[in-house]
């Protein structure tokens, strides 16, 4: 069973608005019966900004309310306002429920549903279009609406006060474990690296175990003395009047014997030529 209690009330102390959004009655079978208990889905705000809600569950409605109205005032936030309207357009979500608020001109009223038009109220925004998107889940719906109010910047609030900085805490460290449990092995090889970083020496500087080089200004300047004279090379042997030698000797050789056959064809040339001629004289 569901019910919508959309009436304005004003709490115990006069300066914030109560508005119930749903009653709803929640049954639980055991096995002696059901036991019935109730919840009441409360929005607190003072309609200057400042708007909170409440989920309370009691055996009775009067005590679900009064149980949301605590919750609710415990935890009101403060909501940046632009005039009348919101500063921008967003978009929340809060479970399968999504709420567009968008920002509206001086005199449109608020135009949402039931759930955001309760929010919208008790937080003082007058002029509002708003949309749920989504699941219509009235709880959702409240819990998206006041999750898409705090993700507005900007408006005319005033500036928050600076907070006092304290301190940074020493660093606590663990004991020494190598072995085992990787937290101690990655924090103990990033302190080993810091460590090493610290002892290194800036850009530029010299090394300590690195060797020292003399300075070319402070080393001793040696007289230039006269180069030393030039040694004569022995001549080299003639080699190639020994390889060429036997050459020659083959060549002369080879022409001898190509000549000698051809001598006894010289002297029968003439022997030739005479027998023609006593032949011809003979015929």
């Amino acid at each position: 069973m569901t019910q919508w209690n959309n009436n304005d009330r004003r709490g115990d102390d006069g300066d914030l608005q109560e508005r119930v959004v749903q009653i709803r009655r929640v049954a639980k079978v055991v096995k002696g019966g059901r036991n019935l208990t109730f919840n009441a889905m409360v929005v607190v705000g003072d309609g200057a900004g400042k708007v909170g809600l409440g989920l309370g569950k009691g055996k009775a409605v009067p005590d679900a309310i009064r149980k949301g109205n605590t919750i609710a005032r415990n935890g009101m936030v403060m909501i940046p306002l632009k005039d009348s309207t919101v500063p921008h357009s967003v978009v929340a979500h809060f479970g399968a429920s999504r709420v567009l608020i968008r920002p509206a001109q001086a005199g449109s009223g608020v135009k949402a549903g039931g759930a955001v038009r309760a929010v919208m109220e008790a937080a003082g925004v007058k002029d509002v279009v708003a949309k749920a998107l989504g699941s219509r889940n009235p709880i959702n719906v409240v819990k998206a609406t006041l999750a898409g109010l705090q993700m507005l910047q900007g408006g005319t609030e005033e500036e928050p006060k600076p907070r006092a900085t304290l301190s940074a805490a020493p660093e606590r460290r663990g004991p020494m474990r190598r072995e085992g449990g990787g937290g101690f092995r990655g924090r103990d090889r990033d302190r080993d690296r810091d460590r090493d970083r610290d002892r290194r020496p800036p850009m530029g500087a010299p090394r300590s175990d690195a060797p020292v080089r003399p300075d070319a200004s402070s080393a001793p300047i040696v007289p230039a003395t006269a180069p030393p004279a030039p040694v004569a090379e022995a001549p080299a042997a003639p080699v190639a009047e020994a390889t060429t030698a036997p050459v020659v000797e083959e060549v002369v050789v080879v022409k001898e014997e190509e000549t000698t056959p051809k001598a006894p064809a010289e002297e029968a040339a003439p022997e030739t030529e005479a027998a023609i001629e006593e032949e011809k004289s003979d015929g």
